[in-house]
């Protein structure tokens, strides 16, 4: 028998079986969030629960209080996030009916770092910042750190940050893991097993607790006609996106408050994020604008066919640092396709050297590049546990040395951490990587490549040359 749906759910579309029996404008988990008075509050965090959504309304309410003589600064990830922080705002100071004036974007201080202001009829304002925590020195009031983890400094930004509550207000960090050896994991694991020192007040929401407290139900009521979650119940939506994560390790982390272990990783997500540009910075320029770069240019390419992606990671080297400007990713195209867009590339007035991974299926591909190209400036690399672990050390040491600049892209940032490094029997030093529906590391090795490139040398040693 069918279960009774209550009054509020008779038009409910959607499968899910969690429905409460009221209505409700926030989730039990959004709820209990809202009403935590701490002073330090901090939560671990599956992806797009809603958490962020009910901060707004958390400290729009508290700005409608006429007694409250505090800003509020919130510090997102990027200037995107930001903007849509205090969109969410505004909208809910219509819900509260109370009187707030956008001011759009403001100058913050004297080194030109700016925030997104909604000013209240009490003069408080909420602030709605991107990463940078310099803008936190010197002033006062509450504090939210929206996807505290994925900073680049995740420490630093709570030492500028914290002080600003010295004076009334509080302080909420929020974020999804990134990393064990992460300072917002270590900060969790110091609240669960090293006594709470700092006092905060813990919450942890993973998909599973979202599911359980109505959150497909939620969504599903948000959802057009013919979207495909609509015939889904909890769990085969907990399915869904674990099929859809790059891997089991990045799904318990972003979904499940499990950090990936930076432990086994060759690149820890520390050294990654240090190395990212800003989410709404152009970095892929267009081939036209790299034909007219007064700088060297150098291509990495890893090669694939069905399953396997072939990635062309171009660099441009500017006073000693290896700007990412190029990237291409093909996956079922033909040799003849690629080679259209790799000769393209090749054809660049600045491109220096390019080396193209000619084991297997990229023996020809690398053999055809160098007859049209000639083998100084296409170089043929033999993949072999030597070889890997040749290319696989300068990559480490150009993140350590914040010596290259990426995207902030989920699946490069995730193919970057497949690889590991391993110690056989015998002591020998071996790179593997876990393939998966999104490849083999396939952008490590390019970029590798592209680094290796970029190497002032003329026939290495390492390479086997065809």
């Amino acid at each position: 028998m069918a279960k009774r749906l209550p009054d509020h759910a008779k038009g409910f579309r959607g499968r899910a079986k969690n429905i409460p029996e009221r209505d409700t404008f926030m989730l039990p988990y959004q709820t209990r969030w809202i009403k935590d008075a701490s002073i330090m509050r901090i939560m671990e965090k599956s992806r797009r629960v809603g958490v962020s959504y009910a901060t707004a309304y958390d400290i729009v309410r508290s700005h409608s209080v006429d007694t409250n003589l505090s800003d509020s600064w919130v510090s997102s990830r990027d200037e995107p996030t930001a903007k849509l922080f205090l969109q969410d705002c505004k909208k809910f100071a219509g819900v509260f009916k109370i009187a707030a004036d956008s001011l759009g974007k403001q100058v913050m201080d004297d080194k030109g770092n700016s925030a997104y202001v909604l000013r209240f009829a009490n003069d408080t304002d909420i602030n709605s910042v991107a990463s940078n925590p310099d803008v936190f020195a010197g002033k006062g009031g509450n504090v939210v750190l929206d996807e505290w983890a994925l900073r680049q400094d995740p420490r630093a930004v709570y030492a500028i940050a914290s002080p600003a509550i010295d004076w009334g207000g509080r302080l909420s960090g929020i974020s999804t893991h990134r990393g064990s050896g992460n300072f917002f994991n270590k900060l969790i694991q110091e609240i669960k097993h090293g006594g709470n020192p700092k006092n905060f007040s813990l919450h942890t929401v993973t998909l599973q607790d979202a599911l359980d407290q109505h959150f497909l139900w939620k969504l599903q009521t948000k959802l057009p006609d013919g979207d495909s979650r609509l015939d889904m119940d909890e769990a085969e939506y907990f399915d869904y996106q674990r099929s859809r994560a790059g891997s089991e390790e990045s799904f318990l982390q972003e979904y499940m408050c499990v950090p990936a272990d930076d432990a086994s990783a060759f690149l820890p997500f520390e050294l990654i994020d240090a190395c990212t540009y800003d989410v709404a910075e152009q970095w892929q320029y267009s081939v036209a604008k790299l034909a007219d770069s007064g700088n060297d240019l150098y291509l990495g390419v890893d090669v694939g066919r069905t399953k396997d992606l072939t990635v062309m990671w171009l660099i441009e080297k500017v006073g000693g640092v290896a700007f990412t400007r190029h990237i291409i990713e093909l996956q079922g195209q033909t040799f003849s396709q690629q080679e259209s867009y790799l000769y393209e590339l090749l054809r660049l007035p600045r491109m220096r050297r390019c080396c193209i991974d000619s084991t297997g299926l990229g023996m020809q591909f690398a053999e055809r590049a160098q007859e049209k190209f000639g083998k100084y400036k296409v170089e043929a690399v033999r993949f072999s546990g030597p070889v890997k672990e040749e290319l696989a050390y300068p990559v480490r040491k150009a993140f350590e040395d914040r010596a290259i600049r990426i995207p902030a892209n989920r699946e490069i940032e995730l193919d970057l951490r497949k690889v590991r490094k391993e110690t056989t029997s015998a002591g020998n030093i071996r790179f593997t990587a876990d393939a998966d529906d999104s490849g083999h590391a396939d952008r490590f090795w390019a970029v590798a490549l592209a680094l290796h490139a970029g190497k002032q040398i003329n026939t290495p040693a390492e390479c086997i040359l065809i």
